[in-house]
């Protein structure tokens, strides 16, 4: 079986003849014009779960901030580092985004961090950033039902962003809450008027 440093660097050479060799390549163009993605994705480090390759989508095409349990923090003007609220910032206000998803996922690591927030395992960072997802009953729900009302809390925290909020009031920007689950492949979408996640269509 090809190891993983292997697989990386095959992959690696077949990126290079899809997307990288001839004057009309895909990286020859987005280098002479530049990026120009109409949908941003908040999405989540679990190697499983990778927007691009679950869209199928080229280069260019997603504009993607990855942190643990894809969480949006609330809105913070402070001299504190926010990575991902620049990462929204720049997406929303320079790039002009037309869609923002929220993509969660089943059996996210973060999550179950947050409902084990006893465990004796030290970490720095882990529980304080996933503290701020705090929706009602936590402590009750599975991982996976915590996880989509984890997506309310972001969707949440996304409209103490006034520029967000600006802009889904004047419909520049859609706000999307995708579910994958990893077992199957799919995704749920989340339907405001049923208040409930929804297979998106094959």
């Amino acid at each position: 079986m090809e190891n993983s440093l292997e697989k990386i660097l095959n992959g690696y050479h077949r990126f290079r003849e899809k997307y990288a060799e001839g004057d009309l390549s895909v990286m020859r163009y987005l280098s002479r014009y530049g990026q120009n993605p109409q949908i941003m994705v908040v999405a989540c480090c679990d190697s499983r779960v990778d927007p691009a390759l679950i869209l199928q989508c080229d280069p260019g095409d997603l504009f993607v901030v990855r942190n643990v349990a894809n969480i949006v923090p609330p809105y913070e003007r402070d001299e504190a580092h926010h990575g991902t609220s620049a990462a929204l910032e720049f997406a929303v206000c320079f790039l002009k985004v037309e869609h923002l998803i929220l993509l969660g996922h089943s059996q996210c690591g973060g999550i179950k961090a947050l409902l084990d927030s006893h465990s004796e395992r030290q970490n720095d960072f882990i529980s304080n950033w996933v503290n701020l997802i705090q929706p009602e009953g936590v402590k009750a729900c599975s991982a996976d039902d915590c996880a989509k009302e984890a997506l309310q809390q972001s969707y949440r925290n996304c409209l103490t962003f006034p520029w967000i909020k600006q802009k889904i009031e004047t419909q520049e920007l859609a706000l999307h809450l995708w579910f994958f689950d990893i077992e199957s492949g799919q995704i749920f979408r989340y339907s405001e008027k049923d208040k409930c996640y929804k297979a998106l269509p094959n």
